[in-house]
């Protein structure tokens, strides 16, 4: 079926409502099967790239997809525009992007809520600075599942602990997902390891070599820190960093052994271990797209996110916070003429 496409200009969330249910009634088995809502929330320069990347995810997780761009919220009336899309360049499902301009922009959730796809989980993500409290934004109030990216701030390791002094079950971050390489090969690793030995192995603790700026070399020691219960420091490497920040792992076993995960270019990762030669696992540099999507796999919380976001801030008690926030009205130009 051809890709079905309208521009709406200063309209209103009925009429968005309204153009979406026509274009349902004619899209046939290309609306069936939606999983959930996905609500992105990016800068107009950000906006590009955040589609691609939501419509890229959108190809392995069927989803309605709703995107917010908020535009100068200073101007003196509200408008919207709106580009509803059924097959198109924003996947093969159902897509609105709107731009909120005045304080329109401040009560989003008025326009997306009328939206969201019927008994479907919904998932925000920000493709831009969060809040410093997510509860400030009603649209991360209305989600089950809140995907933040640390990495985009001017201060990665600063982001981190706004996150964790904010963590609620359902948060999660870009710069965890980056690190799932390194996790998956050092996991493999370690299981390599008590295979040959034919017993548990324990760790005794270790070291990143990498960027210790990068946010997701800090989850990715917070993480070791918390599989070990030891500290795992992030040091500064002699070599560019490799995907997520991180050139080296190093892990000290029990028996006086110890495993080196190293990232290469060309091989991916070398992995040097007891008894054995060598080996490369591959070790890829994923687009955004495909972390985004593998965040969509999952609904539930992530503990393990969680635990090392604990480990890597010192901000502990995480997992035992309530999982649904309540919505805190926060107006930006209140608080800069107080």
């Amino acid at each position: 079926m051809a890709a079905a496409v309208t521009t709406l200009w200063d309209t209103n969330g009925t009429a968005v409502v309204k153009e979406l249910a026509a274009q349902r009634r004619t899209g046939g088995a290309v609306l069936s099967g939606v999983a959930l809502t996905l609500v992105v929330v990016a800068d107009e320069s950000r906006v590009e790239e955040a589609e691609e990347a939501a419509a890229h995810a959108a190809e392995m997780h069927p989803c309605r997809l709703l995107v917010v761009v908020r535009r100068q919220l200073d101007s003196p009336a509200p408008r919207l525009d709106a580009e509803v899309t059924i097959g198109g360049r924003l996947g093969p499902g159902e897509a609105v992007v709107m731009r909120m301009y005045g304080r329109l922009g401040l009560h989003a959730e008025s326009v997306v809520l009328p939206l969201l796809a019927a008994d479907a989980p919904v998932v925000a993500w920000w493709h831009a600075p969060p809040p410093e409290r997510l509860a400030t934004d009603a649209l991360a109030v209305i989600a089950d599942r809140r995907i933040t990216d640390s990495s985009m701030g001017p201060d990665p390791v600063a982001a981190l602990r706004t996150r964790a002094a904010d963590y609620a079950p359902g948060d999660t971050d870009l710069a965890w997902t980056r690190s799932t390489p390194w996790r998956a090969a050092l996991t493999s690793t370690v299981d390599s390891v008590a295979g040959r030995r034919g017993e548990a192995v324990r760790l005794l603790g270790g070291v990143v070599e990498g960027d210790p700026r990068r946010a997701s070399a800090r989850l990715l020691a917070g993480w070791l820190s918390a599989r070990c219960d030891c500290a795992v420091d992030v040091v500064d490497s002699d070599r560019a960093a490799g995907p997520g920040g991180v050139d080296t792992v190093v892990l000290r076993l029990d028996r006086d052994e110890e495993v080196r995960v190293r990232a290469d270019r060309r091989a991916g990762a070398l992995i040097t271990q007891p008894h054995r030669p060598d080996a490369t696992v591959a070790l890829p540099d994923r687009p955004l797209g495909d972390l985004l999507g593998e965040e969509l796999r999952r609904l539930d919380p992530d503990e393990p996110y969680s635990e090392a976001l604990a480990a890597a801030t010192g901000v502990t008690g995480l997992a035992g916070r309530p999982a649904v926030r309540e919505h805190e009205w926060f107006d930006p130009f209140q608080r800069e003429d107080a």
